[in-house]
Order: C-alpha cells, then structure tokens, then sequence
C-alpha cells in the first residue's frame, strides 16, 4: 500500500544529513488508536497527551455509571480514533512549530524506498555541475511582453489575479 511520508529537517541545519532528518509517514497508526496517550508520550507530546488521558478516564468513568454507558464508550473510543487518525499529524505540527522545517513529501510503498527517492534528489542538488538556475521570477515574456493568456478559463499566470 502506497504511502506518504513527509521529511523534516531541523531548524537551521546547513546540509541534508540521513541522521538530522526525519521521515514521518502521513497516515493512520494503529498504536496510536489502540494506546493513544502512551503513544502521545513515546512522541513527546505531553499536553495531548494529558487530554487524552482525561479524556479517556471520563469515559471509562461514564461507562460504570448506568445510563451512561454508551456515552462513556463513545468518549473513549473517538480519543482513540482521533489520535490513530490526527496523530502522525500533531507530531509534524509539534515539530514545525519548535523550528523544524518540512522538506519534502514522497508517495512511496515502504519508507526506505521514500528516504531513497529523498536522499538521491538531494545529492543530485548538492553534486550539481554550477550550472546556473533557470529565472523563475522573471514574468515576462522572451519578446518583453507581459502574459495575459488562461488556462482553461483560470487566472493567468502573470502574478495578477
């Protein structure tokens, strides 16, 4: 099954290096539904999974209340899906937000063919020849006439909307 995995480097590394960066695949984990506020913790995600807990000891609470069981079931078992769905999400967040930048996304089958692809598009960059960069800022056209055509009934691209 094809996933995504989306690579993050810490704030202000110079170089792409195997062990700085960190791949995580964007998608369900199954320790997170079945464990969540222990998979929170494993991930240095204290305050979620604080409220995870909380959350969880509501609804187990609620369940030995009569009347009040499918309440209490129902508590406890959306923090699970919740984290199993949102919880590879949080910890990209968690990251970007302490400084860590997101470098790249790769839609692969397995993580070691993602870090391949990452890693060998990388070494073409930093291996490359000097040649100089095309001129992607330059909106003009070769003859100095401005764009002003659409694609397929859409905004041009000539920076106006």
């Amino acid at each position: 099954m094809t996933s995504s995995y989306i690579f993050l480097t810490p704030p202000g590394s110079a170089g792409t290096r195997l062990d700085e960066t960190r791949a995580i695949r964007d998608g369900f984990t199954w320790l997170g539904f079945l464990f969540p506020w222990i998979w929170l913790l494993a991930h240095r995600l204290w305050l979620p999974a604080g409220v995870a807990f909380l959350a969880q000891a509501v609804g187990g609470a609620l369940m030995d209340e009569p009347g009040l069981g499918l309440a209490g079931a129902a508590i406890a078992l959306g923090v699970n899906v919740l984290v199993g769905l949102e919880g590879q999400n949080l910890r990209i967040r968690s990251l970007a937000a302490t400084g860590w930048n997101e470098d790249g996304l790769v839609t692969a089958d397995t993580i070691g063919i993602a870090e391949d692809v990452y890693f060998s598009d990388k070494a073409n960059i930093t291996e490359s020849d000097g040649a100089a960069a095309p001129d992607w800022e330059n909106k003009t056209r070769p003859d100095g006439r401005h764009g002003h055509a659409t694609s397929l009934g859409l905004f041009g691209f000539d920076g106006g909307r």
